[in-house]
């Protein structure tokens, strides 16, 4: 423990100021992990919506230099690239599955052809 006074204020003021920065960083995967959630449970559209709230509490740390902006970027980027993978798989979903249905149905009979009775 420190004995100067003005050392003994910043023991306090770094303990203050830890505290803050753990519930930025805090806020921070909370909202990582609400866009992982909406994705899982394939609600993209909010997912894409929720995204925009993770990179404002994302550059938000980062102006606070709770994370360095190199960090930051990557944690924006690989949100990003997670969002638009599940929005592109989902595209293809829609467009393959018509296909699949159609191919699993039986196809419609032809009708025989008529045979010609041979005139007599």
């Amino acid at each position: 423990m420190p004995n100067i006074k003005s050392a003994k204020k910043r023991v306090l003021v770094n303990a203050k100021k830890t505290e803050q920065n753990k519930a930025i960083r805090s806020a921070v995967k909370t909202e990582m992990k609400k866009v992982d959630l909406l994705i899982k449970e394939n609600r993209l559209e909010e997912a894409k919506a929720s995204l925009a709230a993770a990179f404002k509490a994302i550059d938000s740390a980062c102006a606070k230099n709770i994370y360095h902006a190199n960090n930051a970027s990557n944690k924006k980027s690989k949100l990003a690239k997670k969002v638009d993978a599940a929005l592109a798989s989902a595209v293809v979903e829609e467009v393959v599955a018509p296909v699949e249905e159609a191919a699993l149905a039986k196809p419609a009979r032809k009708p025989r052809a008529k045979k010609v009775a041979d005139a007599e």
